[in-house]
């Protein structure tokens, strides 16, 4: 790439780093381009972009983004995962891939301007997706109310009950 290509790839990586929620950096040195062509198929499912880049274009991009925080692991061959959604769904496909390939090496990510490592990268990954999470809380949220509606529920039956018990009584001792 001549200089000014260059320029125009570092601002727009720059601008989507910007975005970006989360970033994962992996290993790919020995990966053949059909492996990474697949890879690259199941991380669009879950809208992550994923690119292999040269490490001083990655520093330069990375400058004043959160990414920043993991420019020290740019060494070697490195690919970027680049998630502005869900980071939960990246995280799943690259630890799967990272099980099956045994070439392909989760190296570091980084959410929300903190660096995690690959460790913390495979427990992101056995977390439920967002949208399981927001079920959850969801039906959380609507267990409170139908619990106060089915406790005033019992408290009127309780009062009906006693009412009609009040009326059977009169009945019965001939007062009606």
């Amino acid at each position: 790439m001549d200089r000014g290509k260059k320029e125009i790839f570092v601002d727009d990586m720059k601008g989507r780093l910007a975005k970006a929620r989360a970033t994962f950096l992996v290993n790919y040195q020995g990966i053949d381009v059909e492996t990474l062509n697949s890879l690259r198929k199941e991380l669009r499912k879950v809208n992550t972009e994923f690119q292999v880049v040269k490490n001083r274009l990655l520093k330069l991009a990375s400058r004043d983004t959160q990414t920043a925080c993991i420019q020290e692991h740019f060494v070697g061959p490195c690919a970027i995962a680049v998630t502005y959604d869900d980071v939960v769904g990246p995280a799943k496909v690259l630890v799967e891939q990272d099980r099956k390939l045994e070439r392909l090496k989760l190296k570091v990510g980084q959410i929300g301007g903190r660096a995690i490592g690959a460790e913390e990268i495979k427990r992101l990954a056995e977390l439920p997706s967002r949208e399981v999470l927001l079920g959850q809380v969801l039906g959380a949220m609507q267990g409170v109310p139908t619990s106060l509606v089915r406790v005033l529920n019992g408290v009127i039956l309780k009062l009906l009950y006693a009412m009609k018990s009040i009326e059977a009584q009169k009945n019965e001792a001939g007062n009606p």
